[in-house]
């Protein structure tokens, strides 16, 4: 079965689906050799060769994935946010790092409440 690009990158752990397009609207992404387009869609076939930026990246099937979900008590003070231009801290600074995965925050809280949180590998869980 085939997928959107963006989604296969997304779930391998290389950015959000928004970063992902930016990508490969950016021509930093190929499929066995071909710069991809936006709404390219592949399947996940042995020697399957993606890469982003000339790197060939890992991807599996959606059935191989390991769903994780993990609850984080946000104290005062953290943004919930991956990166800050300001360099104040954020609640993805203290999650654990993982391999072939990031995490996605379902939902928010504001940076002057505390409060518990939930995180997720699973893209379709966060929405």
């Amino acid at each position: 079965m085939s997928e959107k690009l963006q989604k296969v990158l997304a779930r391998a752990g290389h950015g959000s689906r928004r970063e992902i397009e930016a990508k490969i609207e950016a021509g930093r992404v190929s499929v066995d050799g071909k710069i991809a387009t936006l709404g390219d869609r592949v399947e996940i076939v042995p020697g399957l060769k993606i890469r982003i930026d000339g790197h060939l990246i890992s991807v599996k099937e959606s059935a191989e994935q390991i769903c994780r979900v993990l609850a984080y008590y946000k104290p005062e003070g953290e943004l919930c946010t991956r990166n800050d231009p300001e360099g104040r801290p954020t609640v993805f600074d203290r999650l654990p790092k993982l391999r072939g995965a990031r995490w996605i925050a379902v939902g928010r809280l504001d940076v002057n409440t505390c409060g518990l949180l939930l995180f997720t590998t699973d893209g379709e869980l966060a929405n």
